[in-house]
């Protein structure tokens, strides 16, 4: 993974989660990690047990990026209870983060597991908020003879980042490192890309006022 830079600055990029047994908060914290590869963006790591405290600063993040396990083909009931409270919290006072980047990842015992459909579901919800998708820009690996498990995007996925815990190991050992190096990688991509999105805001501003 390339290795961008370091330091914090005033772009906001939160991370909203649900962990039930901490596989999925490992798979959090390196999209954090990779956030703050970037020159520039500031990382915010937010539980959806915490989200009731944080609504104001999701508001003021320029990006979201949703992650939770995939349960049964789906999100997990405690990350869908969080999209449902939006309802109220971000739609109903005007759609408040109309415009803001997404993106999402997702963890699950089984290399495949479905995780494609809670992908969906994340993808879905940011359109249902008027938000702009980011998808993963990694090309599949361990796709041929000489690729193997150590490869970035290892389960194939292009819409967000995949990764998978074995069932009888604890978060100290799973997700592998290659699923938490995508998972930076998302990290990086979306902290560039709302990097991007702030400036050209800025300079499309800056001419207007140049005419006016």
């Amino acid at each position: 993974m390339q290795n961008i830079g370091t330091g914090r600055g005033n772009t906001l990029i939160a991370i909203v989660y649900h962990s039930a047994y901490g596989h999925t908060r490992r798979q959090a914290e390196a999209v954090r990690s990779g956030v703050e590869d970037v020159d520039g963006a500031e990382a915010l790591l937010v539980p959806v047990e915490s989200v009731d405290q944080n609504w104001d600063r999701l508001t003021g993040a320029e990006a979201l990026i949703f992650g939770t396990p995939t349960y049964m083909g789906a999100a997990s009931a405690a990350f869908k209870a969080f999209q449902e409270a939006t309802s109220g919290a971000v739609m109903s006072k005007g759609y408040l983060w109309k415009d803001k980047l997404a993106a999402g990842f997702t963890n699950s015992g089984a290399h495949a597991g479905d995780k494609l459909s809670t992908l969906i579901q994340l993808a879905l919800f940011a359109a249902q908020h008027g938000m702009h998708w980011v998808n993963l820009d990694l090309p599949p690996g361990n796709n041929s003879a000489s690729g193997s498990d150590a490869d970035p995007n290892r389960l194939g996925f292009w819409l967000g980042a995949g990764a998978q815990s074995n069932t009888d190991e604890g978060p100290d050992t799973a997700p592998p490192d290659s699923d938490l190096a995508t998972a930076r990688h998302l990290g990086q991509r979306v902290a560039k890309t709302a990097l991007q999105f702030a400036r050209g805001r800025d300079a499309a501003s800056a001419a207007v006022r140049a005419a006016s």
